[in-house]
């Protein structure tokens, strides 16, 4: 039973809340029984696992937490442990930096049996934001880099693209995503194969990246029925 606040295990916990630590251990947290059950579903094992009540002191295990109510099992893992490789339908991320929309898309991605692509600038998915909205796909849904996207590429944009609809979505397609605010560069933006957009009579601007991932793939799946 771990009842020291300097355990290492506790200490690699509280590092890897930080993502340069992240990227220089190549591991991650996970925190919950849903999320350390999600892994293992998945064939994923913890490197490190903490349970509260029968490895480590509860409260401690709760001081090392990033949750408003303690988590009961907190898991490290490998990054490497997780799926990569491309699948057929993709979403390519664009600097979405907001690790909820990260985390939701690869939700999103996991229901429609895609892939992801992230470019640099990205959220971290390993990050406990992402992870959280993630609801375990993490451990399911392959990731790549942006490069590694297959063709064609169709850029998802807010305004003046060919309604969604109306285009002929084969088999394999990849939608390219940009952040809300910034969008799509122009030297992203003239590799993709055609522009789409999600017709919104609405006042709003533009609609949510994470909603408009989800819109595209669902048009996806339903256009190949």
């Amino acid at each position: 039973m771990i009842v020291s606040r300097d355990n290492e295990r506790l200490k690699l916990v509280r590092k890897l809340a930080d993502r340069r630590w992240r990227d220089k251990l190549g591991l991650f947290v996970a925190e919950g029984e849903d999320l350390v059950d999600a892994a293992r579903a998945a064939g994923i094992e913890p490197v490190e696992l903490l349970v509260a009540g029968e490895d480590v002191a509860p409260e401690l295990l709760a001081e090392v937490s990033s949750l408003a109510h303690p988590p009961r099992v907190v898991g490290v893992f490998r990054r490497d442990d997780l799926p990569r490789g491309v699948r057929a339908r993709t979403l390519a991320l664009w600097h979405v930096g907001d690790p909820g929309n990260v985390g939701t898309l690869l939700r999103t991605a996991d229901v429609f049996g895609a892939g992801i692509a992230l470019s640099p600038g990205c959220a971290d998915p390993t990050g406990p934001k992402a992870l959280r909205a993630s609801m375990g796909a993490v451990f399911r849904v392959p990731t790549v880099g942006f490069e590694e996207a297959p063709q064609p590429w169709l850029a998802l944009v807010p305004r003046e693209g060919t309604p969604l609809a109306e285009l002929e979505l084969g088999e394999t397609v990849t939608f390219v995503l940009g952040a809300e605010r910034d969008g799509l560069p122009e030297d992203v933006l003239v590799r993709c194969e055609a522009r789409a957009t999600i017709p919104s009579p609405g006042l709003a601007d533009s609609l949510n990246v994470a909603a408009a991932g989800a819109i595209a793939l669902y048009e996806a799946v339903r256009s190949a029925v």
